[in-house]
Formats: structure tokens, C-alpha cells, sequence
């Protein structure tokens, strides 16, 4: 099945995503960017940017691995309630991330905001993690036993 490799991809690039978020919060280049969702020079960046601009890049496609791998746990007739659960959560704690994030950068870094930020990041992981530990059970269990 095609659903365990989506979820695990969406969680490898997750954590990429945290990993450069982490990254930039530690540098103070926060606001490198100002503007959101695009940098001043649009959809290319100039080199200042281009740190924040990776950081967004990877967090649109984050949410859209995320998404589809909520779409394909909902429509495959093996996925049992749990990963129905746990995908469809991610998805919404995924767009509650990017709007969080928009915010953070409206803010101009707002402490509160930023813990938040990273709090329900940390939320989202293990709704990911424990998505694709049920995709891969699914996959388990869905295999024919032949003796």
C-alpha cells in the first residue's frame, strides 16, 4: 500500500521542517522575511531571505503531504478509526500551524505565539508519527497469510 510510504514521507519532511524552524528561531532569523506568505521579492528570494523561504516552502509541502495522507486514509476501505483519527487531527493541527505562523510573523514574534507555535508542532509530530505507525500495521494486517 501506497499510504504507509505518503505518511512516512510526510512525517521524514516534517521533521525537516522542524529541524529548519528550530534553526531559524535559534539564529534570530525569524523575521528575515517579514511579509507573509511571500518575501518581498516574490516567489523567488533574494539570499537574505532565503532561509525563511526554505522554511515555508517545506511547511506548504508538509501540508499538502499531510492532507493527502488524510485523503488516502479516508477513502481506503482497510484504514481502520484510528488512523482516520490521527490523520484527519494532523490535518487540522497542520493548517492551525500555518495560520499560526502567519501570525507569529504578523506579531513580529510574539512570545506567546511562538510557544504555541512550537507547542502544537510537537502535537502535529505525534499525530504524524502515530499515523504512520498505524499505516504500516494496516499494511501488516492486510497481507494475505500463505503457508
Amino acid at each position: 500500500m501506497a499510504i504507509q510510504y505518503l505518511a512516512l514521507t510526510a512525517l521524514i519532511v516534517l521533521y525537516s521542517l522542524m529541524f529548519i524552524g528550530g534553526y531559524i528561531s535559534a539564529a534570530g532569523l525569524g523575521l528575515t522575511c517579514p511579509e507573509w506568505p511571500l518575501c518581498p521579492n516574490g516567489v523567488m528570494p533574494s539570499e537574505e531571505y532565503f532561509i525563511e523561504w526554505t522554511h515555508r516552502l517545506v511547511a506548504a509541502t508538509t501540508g499538502m503531504l499531510i492532507i493527502a495522507t488524510m485523503i488516502a486514509s479516508l477513502i481506503n476501505k482497510n484504514a481502520d478509526l484510528k488512523i482516520k483519527i490521527t490523520s484527519s487531527l494532523a490535518s487540522a493541527l497542520v493548517v492551525t500551524q500555518i495560520t499560526l505562523g502567519a501570525l507569529v510573523i504578523d506579531t513580529k514574534l510574539h512570545a506567546v505565539l511562538v510557544a504555541i507555535h512550537l507547542g502544537i508542532g510537537i502535537w502535529l509530530f505525534a499525530m504524524v508519527l502515530l499515523t504512520v505507525l498505524f499505516a504500516f500495521r494496516i499494511s501488516k494486517s492486510s497481507k494475505p497469510i500463505t503457508t
